[in-house]
């Protein structure tokens, strides 16, 4: 009997006031628990009650303040002026969960390699093998400035960059052997020093000794998710990732997206099928369809403020938009002299037609709609997303919230039930690890290769 092909769903966290819908703090339904550890602890166990593969926290290393060249209104607006500690935050969330693995945004912008490697082969033994890197190369100043740095590198160094930083953290994982620990109380033999090994990496960017200070764990390596979306981006994730987390506005985009994805992975050599391609979703759920939409219309004006919108687009674009006005049209020029804007206003224009404003483009940022919105009962939603998945458009989704943590306990309550019915989705996890619930193999020890 051939295996039925099983969705992907993973939670798309923020530790902070905000999920990545800027509005979110403002929801009647959320809970302001984002400085108690309790509050991360049920999140991690809600998903983990829905058989969830993944939980991954997004980050920034600075407070929006490229608007008007001031933080200001991101503290006044609550546009996610708020960041913790990612390793602390997933650490409490190991202490309470036992099976859904625990995803982290790193930059290899401001981290070096052997701080990454470490960070991340350490989780992934304290929690038995659930660890996943999200890989990011960091894109505004306001970060920059938070490290010593005047300006981000240019889009394609970032990238050049971010390679080597693979090579370097991949070497270091695979810097034990598998079985380079002894443990020979009687003979004093603590580990095998010639299964061992220093790296010497030496790149344009990274020089790294090694080896690493953690042996060799137990997925191997952990789990490396990225989401470039330009020709660059998307080389870099043939190359390096695993989970490739896209935001498509449509359902013909997206199976765009994943035809050209697909053959860069086969081109550089690895099977597309060993790469999960989740664009990232929207659930609004209700008992019945008026009531799901009814919740849409609220998500969708209530509770964003137009100020905090233009606060974190030009925290995203690297740009002051202050001086425009909210009616301003998008023109080509303006896209040329944006960095990054292009793909977005091409989304945009795809999605709503005609001419584009610089408010559209701000409400577009702050509620995400360059990925899928699922609106309906756990039926309907669940159809919606089943025609996705069995139309070659994703391997699955990467599931935002709306508020937190109700949105996604509606989708545990509602929705996964039904995926469950129709067999495309798990009713257990029967695997040890994250890459075996991913369905990944583990990969051998690279340190000769």
């Amino acid at each position: 009997m051939i295996p039925v092909k099983q969705m992907s769903l993973v939670g798309f966290m923020q530790a902070g006031n905000a999920t990545v819908y800027a509005g979110s703090w403002r929801h009647p339904a959320t809970e302001h628990g984002f400085l108690k550890a309790s509050y991360y602890e049920k999140l991690g166990r809600t998903l983990e009650e829905g058989c969830f593969d993944m939980m991954f926290f997004d980050d920034r290393l600075a407070m929006p303040g490229i608007y008007g060249g001031s933080v200001a209104e991101a503290v006044r607006y609550g546009a996610r002026p708020v960041k913790l500690d990612l390793s602390i935050v997933l650490g409490v969330i190991a202490g309470a969960t036992r099976s859904i693995g625990l995803g982290a945004t790193y930059s290899t912008t401001y981290y070096s390699p052997f701080h990454v490697a470490r960070t991340f082969a350490t989780l992934d033994h304290l929690t038995g093998g659930r660890a996943a890197w999200n890989v990011v190369t960091s894109v505004n100043d306001s970060e920059a400035q938070n490290y010593g740095v005047d300006q981000v590198l240019d889009h394609d160094a970032r990238y050049d960059r971010a390679d080597e930083f693979l090579e370097a953290t991949t070497g270091l994982w695979d810097s034990w052997e598998d079985d380079a620990l002894v443990l020979d109380r009687a003979n004093g033999i603590f580990a095998d020093p010639a299964k061992v090994h220093e790296l010497n990496y030496d790149g344009a960017w990274f020089k790294v000794r090694g080896p690493l200070t953690v042996p060799r764990t137990p997925q191997g390596r952990p789990v490396l998710l990225q989401a470039g979306s330009s020709g660059r981006g998307r080389d870099f994730a043939a190359r390096w990732a695993e989970v490739i987390f896209t935001g498509d506005p449509s359902i013909e985009v997206a199976r765009t997206h994943f035809k050209d994805q697909k053959e860069r992975i086969a081109q550089d050599g690895r099977d597309p099928d060993s790469v999960k391609m989740l664009p990232m979703a929207y659930t609004v759920l209700g008992e019945s369809t008026a009531q799901a939409q009814q919740r849409e219309q609220m998500f969708l004006h209530d509770f964003v403020d137009p100020m905090a919108s233009l606060t974190l687009l030009s925290e995203l674009m690297n740009y002051d938009f202050s001086g425009l006005a909210l009616d301003t049209p998008i023109t080509d020029e303006l896209i040329e002299s944006v960095s990054g804007i292009r793909g977005l206003v091409q989304n945009l224009r795809a999605h709503i037609g005609g001419t584009v404003t610089l408010a559209d483009l701000a409400g577009h940022r702050a509620t995400l709609l360059q990925g899928p919105r699922f609106v309906g009962t756990g039926a309907e939603v669940a159809d919606q997303m089943e025609e996705w998945f069995e139309t070659e458009a994703c391997d699955g989704f990467v599931i935002a919230a709306t508020h937190s943590p109700g949105a996604y306990e509606d989708i545990v309550r509602l929705v996964v039930p039904e995926l469950q019915r129709r067999g495309v989705f798990r009713d257990r996890y029967t695997g040890a690890t994250l890459r075996e619930n991913l369905g990944l193999v583990r990969p051998e020890c690279g340190a000769h290769g």
